[in-house]
């Protein structure tokens, strides 16, 4: 009986056996549709921007979400097979404090961009190539690697790590985050194919707007302003700034700077030997960093603006560099690409054109200034003075005629003068002709703020008279002598000689130069005054001439300090 029993039961329990295999088959074909139908829904997802960073981003989120994986980053490779961008997933804000710096491409990592191929296992530290993680990095277990290529080209690797639940990662995870690969390395293509295009005319615009600034005589410093502004946005950069040299070519001094805290850049220094963009300057090509907070390299941003990815761009071809354009990203973004360095190269080229249009400008002006000063020296002594001498022989004859003394009296003084007013013009003359830089502050300009200078100290303004090529003439050594003693001259007559009238006069003879300085005053006394009159001494006997303090006939002082001059022309 318990046998018939037992024979009749064993179909029902085969069928069950069966229906359980047919049920755990369905759910797999059933699990299987749902994991393709996410992949296929993650390619969507992945291609559906255009922005290379957001890309890069949401490929990794995906590929974590289709094999369940608790971590996930994606490695950018770079040049020399290292890692220039690192891009987590999974990690929190406090966590990424804590760890002390993202990997450099060297170990498990460095494994697969050596040998880019798949790369799966159970325990990541069971790998000989396992080196361990940075100090503060999360303990991590299971392991998943797959390259990503774009084209023929590795762009990078994805990393997949702790899969959720303690489990390993599986074949099926496998081949899953390869098709993701293959997809990723399209959108990362197309990403990039818009951003060129989108570079190009973004280039072509600000091409244009350069050059219609330069054309309509715009300022240069509003067209390097142009210049850096539109930089950064062709390169996706956070900051611009130009740089130009000191007159001794040792430092590079930030001009102007665009992007967020540019405030803080304009007016840094950084010596030309040492920095990214000193090296630029000197070798005319571009330099590359790609994260200023690990090269120790100098450059003009300040290390705690949390930079990383520079671009040091020269503003001329080598031996005729003018400047620096240096771009900068924030830290973790995606270096400078040799492609984009080369288009902003040939861009900042415009910047240089701009120096050198300001530069040529300045000349025409110096020398339109020149010229009109040439043409006013001669107008003054080919015809004003040349009247004036007709005016004074004039009245030098009609003195003879006139019999009255008083008359004659006058036209003596008038035809002195006359004689005073030629000289002048004399002195304007060659004042009008200097040898050295127009902008520079000529001898005749340092006597007129001193004796000016005078005024607020004695109550009074000082008579001046300056005859000679003073400016022409006298060496800029014997101009500082000069205006030495002078300085010292009128500070003695302010301090001693309490005089109601001040007469300066400088002359440049044939030979020699003179400074007469008379007061009215108390006269030169006994005491008092030595030590600074012996200062005035030295000065003239270091330059071979003499200093005599006297009284004047009338009363008060007469300084005369004279020293020789070279005979020349």
């Amino acid at each position: 009986m318990a046998e018939e029993k037992a024979r009749s039961l064993l179909p029902g329990m085969r069928l069950d056996d069966l229906l359980s295999e047919l049920q755990a088959r369905l759910q797999a074909v059933l699990e299987t549709r749902d994991r393709v139908h996410a992949l296929l829904d993650a390619v969507v997802s992945v291609g559906s921007d255009l922005d290379l960073e957001t890309v890069l981003r949401r490929i990794v989120q995906t590929a974590t979400t289709l094999v369940d994986a608790s971590y996930g980053a994606l490695g950018v490779i770079g040049q020399e097979n290292s890692l220039v961008q690192f891009i987590p997933v999974g990690l929190s804000e406090e966590e990424i404090a804590r760890i002390e710096h993202w990997p450099h491409g060297l170990g498990l990592l460095g494994l697969l961009i050596k040998e880019p191929q798949p790369l799966r296992m159970a325990h990541i530290s069971d790998h000989p190539e396992s080196y361990g993680f940075p100090p503060g990095h999360p303990p991590m277990g299971s392991f998943l690697g797959v390259p990503v290529r774009v084209r023929d080209e590795v762009f990078g690797n994805l990393y997949l790590t702790e899969k959720r639940g303690g489990g390993e990662f599986d074949e099926e995870d496998q081949a899953i985050v390869i098709a993701l690969a293959s997809a990723a390395g399209v959108a990362i293509e197309n990403a990039r194919l818009y951003e060129e295009t989108r570079r190009r005319e973004t280039w072509l615009r600000a091409s244009s707007e350069v050059t219609t600034s330069l054309l309509s005589g715009d300022d240069p410093d509003q067209v390097l302003r142009v210049v850096a502004r539109r930089a950064r946005e062709m390169s996706g950069a956070d900051m611009a700034a130009i740089s130009l040299p000191d007159d001794a070519r040792e430092n590079l001094r930030v001009a102007l700077a665009d992007g967020t805290h540019a405030e803080r850049v304009v007016g840094a220094h950084t010596l030309m030997h040492g920095s990214v963009g000193g090296q630029a300057f000197v070798d005319g090509e571009p330099r590359l960093l790609a994260d200023l907070g690990e090269s120790g390299v100098v450059t003009v941003f300040p290390t705690d603006l949390g930079l990383g990815p520079v671009a040091a761009i020269p503003l001329g071809a080598p031996g005729g560099v003018r400047g620096i354009l240096t771009l900068a990203k924030r830290s973790g973004r995606i270096p400078f690409n040799p492609g984009e360095v080369s288009m902003l190269h040939a861009f900042a080229g415009q910047a240089a054109i701009a120096l050198e249009v300001a530069e040529r400008r300045d000349d025409a002006e110096r020398l339109g200034l020149l010229e009109d000063r040439d043409r006013i020296a001669k107008d003054l002594h080919d015809v004003v003075i040349q009247r004036l001498f007709a005016v004074a022989m004039t009245l030098m004859s009609a003195v003879r005629l006139v019999e009255r003394p008083e008359a004659s009296s006058r036209l003596q003084s008038a035809i002195d003068e006359l004689d005073e007013t030629i000289r002048q013009i004399r002195s304007t003359i060659f004042a009008l002709q200097p040898r050295g830089e127009v902008d520079a502050p000529s001898l005749r300009a340092q006597i007129v703020e001193l004796v000016e200078g005078a005024k607020a100290h004695l109550g009074f303004m000082p008579g001046l008279a300056m005859e000679g090529q003073l400016d022409n003439r006298v060496p800029p050594p014997v101009a500082e002598h000069l205006a030495a003693v002078l300085r010292e001259a009128l500070s003695n007559a302010v301090r001693h000689a309490k005089a109601a009238r001040v007469d300066v006069t400088v002359r440049a003879d044939v030979g020699a130069l003179t400074l007469l300085v008379e007061d009215d005053g108390v006269g030169p006394g006994d005491g008092g005054r030595r030590s600074g009159l012996r200062n005035l001494e030295e000065r003239a006997a270091a330059l071979g001439g003499t200093c005599e303090v006297s009284a004047r006939e009338s009363g008060g002082t007469l300084l005369r300090w004279s020293v020789p001059l070279d005979h020349g022309p």
